[in-house]
């Protein structure tokens, strides 16, 4: 999945928004609200996290993606898309992972 495909996804994500949720999934689950994605996330990740125990490759790419998925469509959900979770991420490249966590405590 290329950077391209993401901007491609989180921009679709963020028009389904006005969907109709008799028609897409993605409206679907933001016409329940944030407690409904969140709930997905938390299913998707412990998903995730049985695929990364069995030692499944295919299986952890498959929950990986579900996972990727459903954080995009809260990010949607928020009005944000995935170009601010990579701003984010460029901010701390080259950042140590322990003082990341400092400044953040602050």
């Amino acid at each position: 999945m290329n950077m391209d495909m993401l901007h491609r996804i989180s921009e679709t994500l963020l028009e389904r928004r006005r969907a109709d949720p008799e028609t897409s999934y993605t409206a679907q689950l933001m016409s329940k609200g944030p407690d409904s994605i969140l709930k997905k996330i938390g299913e998707e990740c412990a998903e995730l996290i049985m695929a990364g125990k069995e030692g499944n490759r295919l299986h952890v790419v498959w929950e990986s993606a579900d996972v990727l998925y459903h954080i995009m469509v809260l990010l949607a959900f928020h009005g944000l898309s995935i170009e601010d979770v990579l701003q984010e991420m460029r901010r701390r490249e080259g950042i140590s992972g322990i003082d990341e966590k400092k400044s953040r405590k602050g």
